[in-house]
């Protein structure tokens, strides 16, 4: 599996700062608390990391990475009830942009959940 000790490694301080806020609050305090743990773990991480998107070889637009870490994986946080297939394709087109292959998608519902996506980059068309 694909970057399986550093993905681990992030649903650990996942499940952390879960255990610890609980569910209710903004997905941006989630942000910040996951950002602080892994970062406080040796991680190195950004947060609202710019990605351009490309179409025809322009710029059509620009995303912002909730979380990057170690320029491997991307983490795409949200903070609802459940996770619904918008959410996963929102991280698959993510990945479709950038050279990165993982993608971990982490709600911080009423009860934890995460999703691991991958997208290998011999998949992704030259757009």
């Amino acid at each position: 599996m694909l970057h399986k000790e550093l993905t681990e490694e992030i649903l650990h301080w996942f499940y952390q700062v879960h255990f610890k806020l609980g569910f209710g609050f903004l997905e941006r305090l989630y942000k910040n608390a996951l950002f602080l743990e892994l970062t406080n773990a040796g991680l190195k991480c950004e947060t609202e990391k710019s990605i351009n998107v490309f179409l025809n070889g322009k710029i059509i637009g620009v995303f912002y990475a909730d979380i990057l870490v170690d320029v491997k994986v991307i983490l795409e946080l949200k903070a609802v009830e459940i996770i619904c297939k918008e959410h996963e394709y929102q991280l698959i087109n993510y990945l479709k942009a950038c050279n990165m292959e993982v993608g971990l998608l982490l709600n911080f519902g009423k009860k934890a959940e995460f999703k691991r996506v991958i997208y290998t980059n011999d998949r992704k068309k030259l757009i």
